[in-house]
């Protein structure tokens, strides 16, 4: 086994990921200041970084005059608090203007999406990584996902592409991933330990066991965005080796999240905009393609919602009970810090959760 050399210092920081949405008025504009509400919740929930105007944010619905400014607004609202990731992808042109238009705008690094309809052999995917990091000189993550399957050999090609500073996974290929990252940290390059690899598949919270022990640490969580009580206990829980709670939150609240989200294509954000509204956030509908949950369907979100809080309440109560007139464990902290704030309104600061961990914190 090679020994990596000491290298440089993680840029992509540790820690759960916040996923923002992109909130519309009803005349289908970009509405800064419920942006900038959005924001300001999602960071008293202590992520370790801001990655707006992706998946989750609609970038592909945004015109590049409404990217940009969705970017500015983001630097601007988070004035350094954590680093703010920005999306960019699709064409090759676009994507590069993207970059561009990131970079002006303040963000600290790029999340790369996949090229959109067109697929490719690997070398000719490094090639378009290669070129679209070359538009600025922010860190990029890769997202693995859809057509863009790189595999072993060009993520260890990606060592040598400077601005590349990590993979996220968002096929589910764990086996492939597994390799992955164990050919990366042992391959003897200077940024061997510090290049980043990211949870990101839908959902993230179901396969965050799997991935982490794969060496897959860190994870995007759309929960945070609607639900940051329960995610936040899931994240405490899972970094604490707390087996019982995770495991009581993937079954009634995080499976069946995502059987409902399973029910619909689009639901990972349409789900994600209805519960935001149910918190009391008017983010306004998603754009076409994607289309508004359906009512009955926002029913049983709510009804998961109230599951997952019963859950937290029915945690920290155990934990008192096991241990009368000690300090609650990390459940119930997770339960009484978040879920004070749990219907809270926009703009409302409800607290951070006390398990949360430092949000700059690097990666090891």
């Amino acid at each position: 086994m090679n020994r990596p050399s000491k290298g440089p210092p993680p840029v992509i920081p540790s820690g759960l990921m916040s996923f923002p949405l992109t909130p519309f008025t009803p005349d289908d504009a970009v509405a800064p200041g419920v942006f900038a509400d959005h924001v300001e919740d999602q960071l008293a929930h202590g992520p370790a970084a801001l990655f707006v105007a992706c998946g989750t944010g609609e970038y592909s619905s945004l015109s590049a005059t409404e990217y940009a400014e969705v970017v500015r607004h983001a630097v601007r609202v988070v004035a350094g608090r954590v680093p703010v990731f920005a999306g960019a992808g699709g064409g090759l042109g676009n994507a590069r203007a993207a970059v561009a238009a990131a970079s002006d705008a303040g963000a600290d690094g790029i999340l790369l999406l996949p090229p959109y309809l067109v697929g490719g052999t690997e070398d000719g995917y490094l090639a378009y990584v290669e070129s679209v990091a070359g538009a600025g000189r922010l860190p990029v993550l890769v997202y693995r996902r859809g057509l863009a399957r790189l595999g072993v050999s060009t993520a260890l090609r990606l060592l040598s592409v400077p601005q590349v500073a990590g993979i996220k996974e968002g096929n589910g290929d764990l086996d492939t991933m597994a390799r992955m990252v164990t050919a990366v940290r042992t391959s003897g390059h200077p940024r061997a330990e510090s290049f980043a690899f990211l949870n990101g598949l839908p959902t993230a919270e179901v396969s965050a066991g799997a991935c982490r022990a794969i060496g897959i640490r860190d994870y995007s969580s759309a929960v945070l965005c609607f639900a940051p009580d329960i995610a936040r206990a899931f994240h405490t829980a899972l970094t604490t080796g707390d087996t019982a709670t995770t495991g009581r939150l993937l079954a009634d609240f995080y499976l069946p999240l995502t059987a409902l989200r399973d029910r619909v294509p689009g639901y990972a954000v349409s789900l994600v905009k209805a519960g935001a509204r149910l918190r009391g956030l008017d983010v306004g509908r998603v754009r076409a393609p994607l289309v508004e949950a359906a009512p009955d369907h926002v029913d049983q979100l709510k009804d998961l919602l109230d599951r997952g809080r019963r859950a937290l309440a029915e945690i920290a109560a155990t934990a008192a009970e096991a241990s009368p007139g000690a300090s609650p464990g990390a459940g119930a902290r997770a339960s009484a810090g978040a879920g004070a704030g749990a219907g809270a309104p926009a703009g409302v600061d409800a607290g951070v959760d006390t398990g949360a961990e430092a949000s700059v914190a690097v990666a090891s």
